[in-house]
């Protein structure tokens, strides 16, 4: 059993701040959290002083391990670009659970990320909910598969336009996506007499099950509308992605109760879709009613700087508790896993971060990071 006791804990639940408080962890999870909390005589005490308890940070879209940052060639395995649609592949086999960046997370307090496959294709493949620490690294798989990448835009035009196939448009990019899911829907009732055919349209029979949410990739405002329609079409549970433009067309989305993956935003007008890129997208969303969690789309941005961005978005006027709330409760409830992560309660998975001062302070180290019980660093241990 361990004891860590901090001058704030951020709980992220109903209870607020806990000044001078304690969370007691056993095993994998939370056993008690609060003020003035017996610490049993076996228990090992972390003692942070005045530092500051989170719980651990979530980043809902990343790349994390399938595109390496020390190795641009051989360490790529981001986008299968030969094929418009690929929904059979899975961004688990393609991970290197070695990258460097999984440690960089827990350096940077995040705990849990989503890794999928690349936009190049109208559909990429099936994304795979990760632990960044685990006793081994097979333990590293939380959720899989968790949901399937998608895309709209510019991405599929521009690889299939230099192959000279389709989709050439955002009009092919469309009913691409929904030839898939209009055929997958023939398929539902009846195996198909092609097995290849019938393996490959698996996962998009979960999404139009709602078994898994479809991950989309869009920027711009139409391209977002496009997958409202879509989403309509098919009843499915949509979560879009970047999200660039999304405040301007924020009514629809809360009409529909879609949730955004929004970002990454510390990034220059890479392409012509991120013209309207600003941290003030943020705050907009915020007052529209738009929920959001904020990413890093690592390794554009670095996944260690996902309390950065958040601590930017503050800046451009978003509230503070939201902004603490979109790297960690309000991604656990997006990907469904808000039961057991995302606030510190008793009960929950002990996912912690324990920093010396607040975390959006930019003068801020982790001191201590915590995923499933599992001790990564810690410089304040009493015996």
């Amino acid at each position: 059993m361990i004891a860590i006791k901090a001058g704030r804990i951020l709980t992220m639940e109903n209870h607020g701040v806990i000044a001078d408080g304690v969370v007691i962890v056993e095993g994998e999870f939370i056993k008690a959290v609060g003020k003035n909390i017996d610490i049993p005589e076996n228990c090992r005490v972390i003692d942070a002083g005045n530092g500051y308890i989170c719980p651990g940070f979530i980043d809902a879209h990343t790349h994390i391990g399938l595109g390496e940052e020390i190795y641009p060639v051989e360490g790529d395995d981001v986008n299968e670009s030969s094929d418009p649609i690929t929904s059979h592949l899975q961004a688990l086999d393609g991970i290197n659970f070695r990258d460097l960046a999984f440690e960089d997370a827990l350096q940077g307090g995040v705990t849990r990320a989503m890794c999928m496959p690349g936009s190049a294709n109208i559909i990429g493949g099936q994304a795979v909910f990760l632990k960044n620490l685990a006793p081994a690294m097979e333990e590293m798989v939380y959720r899989h598969p968790w949901g399937l990448k998608a895309a709209l835009g510019e991405n599929p035009k521009r690889v299939y336009a230099g192959q000279k196939k389709s989709p050439l448009t955002r009009m092919a990019n469309a009913a691409l996506l929904r030839e898939a899911f209009y055929t997958a829907a023939k398929a539902m009732d009846k195996e198909p007499a092609d097995s290849r055919e019938s393996f490959r349209q698996q996962s998009l029979i979960q999404v139009l099950k709602k078994e898994m949410p479809l991950l989309l990739h869009a920027h711009r405002a139409d391209d977002i509308l496009t997958a409202l329609r879509i989403k309509d079409e098919f009843n499915i549970d949509l979560i879009i992605q970047h999200g660039t433009e999304a405040f301007l067309i924020a009514e629809e989305l809360k009409k529909r109760n879609v949730q955004v993956c929004l970002g990454p935003l510390l990034v220059n007008r890479a392409k012509v879709e991120m013209k309207e890129v600003s941290f003030k997208s943020a705050g907009l969303l915020a007052r529209a009613g738009v929920e959001f969690a904020l990413i890093t789309d690592h390794p554009v941005v670095p996944i260690e700087h996902l309390r950065v961005c958040a601590a930017l978005a503050v800046r451009e006027g978003l509230d503070e508790d939201l902004a603490l709330q979109s790297i960690s409760s309000i991604p656990a409830r997006l990907l469904r896993v808000n039961k057991e992560l995302g606030s510190i309660k008793a009960g929950k998975r002990a996912d912690l971060v324990v920093f010396d001062g607040h975390p959006f302070d930019f003068r801020t180290h982790v001191t201590m990071t915590m995923v499933d019980g599992q001790l990564w660093g810690g410089k304040h241990e009493q015996r």
